[in-house]
């Protein structure tokens, strides 16, 4: 387990990964990160939460990074991010994001997508209390350009 909630096969998991036969393994390095993110983020936002929070990705290889056009400084690949989403209906992604933004430390926060009231998911990074940024930003396409922009 990497934490109470979140499972190894949950961190690594990846449909991209299993149809392309790319291996998602995170080594010593990467676990101890996961492991802190699940401790410091998603931990305490499940218990506010109240119910599980589905994870879209967490610890991506630079293989898999690269396969599903991430970006190259990927936090995913330090296991140092995790893409949540509300699909339990526990909470909405809106209501997780303002949570994470106003209640716990965190290196970036993304609202990813979606409309001005609901983000499709929320991507949230975690490097350490002396790293973290706590830089909020909002991710949208503009004439098929993906563009970031700071909240």
């Amino acid at each position: 387990m990497i934490s109470k909630h979140v499972s190894n096969k949950e961190g690594v998991f990846s449909r991209t990964a299993l149809r392309l036969d790319i291996k998602n393994a995170p080594d010593d390095y990467h676990l101890v990160n996961m492991q802190v993110i699940a401790e410091n983020v998603f931990e305490p936002l499940r218990e506010w939460v109240g119910g599980p929070i589905k994870i879209n990705s967490f610890y991506r290889s630079k293989e898999l990074n690269l396969a599903i056009g991430g970006s190259a400084k990927s936090q995913h690949c330090e296991g140092r991010a995790i893409d949540i989403d509300d699909s339990f209906g526990f909470k909405s992604n809106a209501a997780m994001f303002d949570y994470i933004k106003n209640n716990l430390d965190f290196d970036q926060l993304i609202w990813e997508f979606g409309s001005e009231d609901n983000p499709d998911w929320v991507h949230v990074s975690y490097a350490s209390p002396d790293e973290n940024r706590k830089r909020v930003m909002q991710v949208f396409k503009i004439k098929g350009k993906t563009t970031y922009k700071l909240i």
